[in-house]
């Protein structure tokens, strides 16, 4: 452990100069008993008020303050303003409510490391807390005809009691990364590799329990250059897994200096926020999938990745169909080639145009029309060309199994030539 600074010879302690100007400023301030009453009852109201503005406008606190948690924040939030209160009663010693809120609030600071949020995220609850606070209090003291020199000693006395408190949480959110944060950060860089090597359950809960991370109920992996890691991360909550090196399965995925973050993110809201937050970041957007199969999710963004480039984010679930018939390549080019193999005889350029023909006419189910306005060519047009088509499949094209080849065949516009592939 560091040894403590000692004080200059001569100089207060900055902590302990703002602790005793905030009792100063307690000792100034005369309250009558109805007022302390009034403030005291409001106390319920504004530390449940303060909890869900938290939640609503700090995105790493959005679900952290539910259930049991949620009631734990509440009483120690109304124990913070109950505090202050007792502090800001005049006749009484405000040393010791300041002491027990600033022990709590150090404590505070450190649960908030271990749960890995940031100091910007506890900070901006404080100053929301502050404010919320600040709101309904002035509100009873002026009810109360609370003299306006007393309001004006109040509000400073509530922002310096909240600057007190949010200091010593960041000096217990400083401490316990300073002795914890690094471990810990190992332990999750090594528990998001186990996700993506695709370990079994008994060894990810291990890992899970080992590096002090709540697992979620999904999990959705997204593949995006390095550069873009640090914007994504800040809005995507603590619980948010980043690997950024040696990531199995794209070497071949060349030119970028590829990361992945295993999101808490399922689908529905979650997943139309995260597309939001991922477009134009040149992101590839996994399927959600139970936490310890996150490897699926993982694997199945790899596979996008090799299909496709683009700026915009890419989400998989609005590919499947071309993810299932890439799936084997070969095996797809085997089936065009025996599925087209009528068409074998024909020079390059009317072969690939009665392609395109059979393939518009079966995806619009032979509507003439329809087929006409896809290829931009008279109907007539197709007319002749599906003629020529007929005549080389014959009876094929009345026979489901027949059309169901052909239909895969052809699904895909851009599909490597049999000939290349069977090679």
């Amino acid at each position: 452990m560091d040894e403590a600074v000692a004080p200059v010879p001569g100089q207060t302690d900055p902590a302990t100069a703002q602790t005793e100007r905030v009792v100063g400023q307690a000792s100034l301030l005369d309250l009558d008993e109805a007022t302390r009453e009034a403030l005291t009852s409001a106390v319920a109201a504004v530390a449940d008020e303060a909890v869900e503005t938290i939640m609503v406008e700090v995105p790493s606190y959005t679900g952290a303050f539910s259930g049991k948690m949620g009631q734990t924040i509440r009483r120690a939030v109304q124990l913070a303003l109950a505090n202050f209160l007792s502090m800001a009663a005049r006749g009484e010693d405000p040393a010791v409510p300041i002491a027990k809120s600033t022990a709590a609030a150090y404590d505070l600071g450190r649960g908030e490391a271990r749960s890995g949020r940031s100091v910007d995220a506890l900070l901006a609850a404080y100053r929301i807390g502050a404010r919320v606070s600040w709101r309904h209090f002035s509100e009873v003291a002026v009810a109360c005809e609370v003299p306006a020199a007393t309001v004006g000693r109040f509000a400073e006395l509530v922002f310096a009691y909240i600057d007190e408190l949010s200091a010593a949480s960041v000096a217990g959110h400083g401490d316990e990364t300073a002795t914890t944060g690094r471990v810990r950060e190992r332990y999750l860089e090594r528990l998001a590799t186990l996700l993506l090597q695709g370990e079994d359950q008994p060894a990810l809960e291990a890992a899970a329990e080992q590096a002090a991370w709540q697992p979620p109920e999904s999990l959705t992996a997204v593949l995006l250059p390095q550069r873009h890691v640090a914007a994504v991360l800040s809005h995507v909550g603590p619980h948010t897994l980043h690997v950024s090196a040696e990531l199995p399965g794209v070497a071949d995925v060349a030119d970028d200096d590829l990361s992945v973050l295993l999101v808490p993110a399922g689908a529905g809201p979650d997943r139309v926020r995260l597309t939001r937050l991922l477009d134009q970041r040149q992101a590839v957007l996994g399927p959600a999938r139970p936490w310890t199969e996150a490897r699926l999710s993982y694997e199945r963004a790899v596979r996008a990745r090799l299909l496709h480039r683009t700026a915009e984010v890419l989400d998989t679930e609005a590919h499947l169909a071309e993810l299932v018939l890439t799936a084997d390549p070969r095996a797809l080019a085997d089936l065009r080639a025996a599925a087209l193999q009528p068409l074998d005889g024909m020079k390059p350029g009317p072969r690939e145009r009665l392609e395109e023909t059979l393939r518009s006419w079966l995806l619009h189910h032979g509507r003439r029309d329809q087929v006409a306005a896809d290829l931009h060519v008279h109907p007539q047009t197709v007319r002749y060309r599906m003629g020529q088509v007929r005549e080389a499949f014959g009876d094929a094209l009345d026979d489901p199994a027949a059309v169901l080849d052909l239909t895969i065949a052809l699904a895909l516009e851009a599909t490597p030539s049999p000939t290349a592939e069977s090679a």
